[in-house]
């Protein structure tokens, strides 16, 4: 193998022939937020590593492991940001967004940064989709946000997702929790890691979420979150249980669900598949009631969820669901000679006008070599252009599927004749060429 430099580990390259995958997933997102009433919001890469700190917590692997933090001379401290949530908050705060009504709903297509172990739908640069909504404490919020990550996850054609649900209460009732699960794990404090000994005083909920099997082990008989919740936590949980219900949407209650973030209270869910390993969340969030008043905002519910896309694209790729076909060179013209070329940079500039994916070749090849580039790149038509095809103003189209050929004029009428002759051939095959001929038509 050449001595190439290597991309950074934990990353990953989309090249050209499997971008339609992405093209995909990102197209039946923002389609789905949309018809949900979200917005599209776009972030800085980097924040205020302050930010993170206040939102996503100090006692969290996030902040403790993970961030990507760097500096320059003269600048504050930034870091790249490892989720979406406090970076769009952020963004809403000061941009005076929570002052035209509520609810106000977002999303997001973006990318995030970890110092993660690379494995299996686990990068360290990975792209997340996410949706926050703000302003509303009703349960049925929670439901409609759920419902919404259901929807993307039945549109691109997954099965046997599972929705796991969990209440993790409020600061009050969590207090008592706290006050329980210290008790538990202080008499088994000599087996816990290093870092779980220091949650144990800060916070032990997130012992929870410890990666160490060890610990995982001992948090399997800790008390649950479920038992503690006061009455208002309890009356919420039920309700949003009543409106999935409603919704036709099945779920399982998994009090083992913690989440890793401070600013999550009451409900939190995953939609969890095994047909990726041991990385089976194909999404996660809940409600963060208390994050906006912690970075400096009035008291206000909230609620959201991420959802990884290559963990997306992952599980698509394992149960054979379908992406959009990746579309190819609608018509490639070949040609001969200086004036040939020439002619065909003029009609490839005509039918891209009109939309068409049309190519011609710039290195300087012979026609046989351009035939067999034509083939490569998947041209559907090939026109092939020489003195004499100038001289009468009319080639040869042909179909590289059939081999059929017809007789077509080199102006302006080409457009008419590549649209009408093929228009029935084409139409069932690529919605793409479809919206062509009909704007075709409609200029006709």
């Amino acid at each position: 193998m050449a001595n190439y430099i290597q991309k950074p580990k934990g990353t990953q390259d989309v090249v050209p022939s499997e971008s339609y995958k992405w093209h995909t997933v990102e197209s039946i997102v923002a389609d789905t937020a949309e018809q949900f009433g979200f917005r599209e919001i776009r972030i800085p890469t980097f924040e205020e590593t302050g930010l993170f700190v206040r939102s996503v917590g100090d006692t969290t692997d996030v902040v403790q492991k993970e961030m990507y933090t760097v500096s320059a001379t003269g600048d504050s401290t930034f870091t790249l940001r490892p989720e979406g949530t406090a970076g769009t908050i952020r963004a809403m705060l000061e941009n005076g967004i929570l002052n035209e009504g509520f609810p106000q709903r977002a999303y997001y297509i973006l990318s995030c940064f970890r110092h993660e172990k690379p494995q299996a739908g686990r990068l360290r640069e990975f792209h997340q989709f996410g949706c926050e909504m703000v302003g509303s404490a009703n349960p049925s919020a929670d439901a409609d946000v759920i419902a919404l990550a259901k929807s993307v996850i039945d549109r691109v054609g997954l099965k046997n997702i599972q929705l796991n649900i969990n209440s993790i209460g409020c600061p009050e009732c969590r207090a008592n929790y706290h006050k329980a699960l210290k008790e538990y794990f202080e008499s088994k404090k000599d087996e816990l890691c290093e870092t779980c000994n220091d949650r144990l005083d800060r916070n032990p909920m997130r012992i929870l979420d410890c990666k160490s099997p060890i610990c995982s082990g001992i948090a399997e008989n800790a008390p649950v979150i479920l038992d503690f919740l006061c009455d208002d936590c309890k009356d919420h949980f039920e309700k949003l249980q009543e409106n999935l219900t409603l919704m036709g949407i099945e779920f399982k209650i998994n009090p083992k669900i913690v989440r890793g973030l401070d600013y999550y209270t009451r409900t939190v869910f995953e939609f969890i598949t095994t047909d990726i390993g041991a990385q089976g969340t194909v999404c996660g969030g809940g409600r963060y009631d208390g994050l906006i008043e912690t970075l400096g905002g009035p008291k206000t519910p909230a609620l959201g969820f991420g959802m990884g896309l290559e963990r997306l694209i992952l599980t698509m790729e394992k149960q054979g669901c379908e992406f959009m076909e990746e579309r190819k060179c609608d018509l490639y013209f070949a040609s001969m000679g200086d004036n040939a070329q020439k002619k065909a940079v003029q009609l490839a500039t005509l039918m891209r006008e009109e939309g068409f994916k049309v190519e011609y070749d710039v290195v300087g090849r012979g026609l046989k070599p351009q035939m067999k580039y034509a083939d490569k790149i998947g041209a559907r038509f090939v026109i092939v252009i020489g003195d004499n095809e100038i001289e009468t103003n009319s080639a040869k189209l042909k179909n590289m599927q059939t081999g059929d050929q017809i007789d077509v004029t080199l102006d302006e009428n080409l457009l008419e004749s590549f649209g009408a002759v093929y228009y029935d051939i084409l139409m069932g095959e690529d919605e793409n060429f479809k919206a062509f001929v009909e704007a075709m038509n409609d200029n006709v």
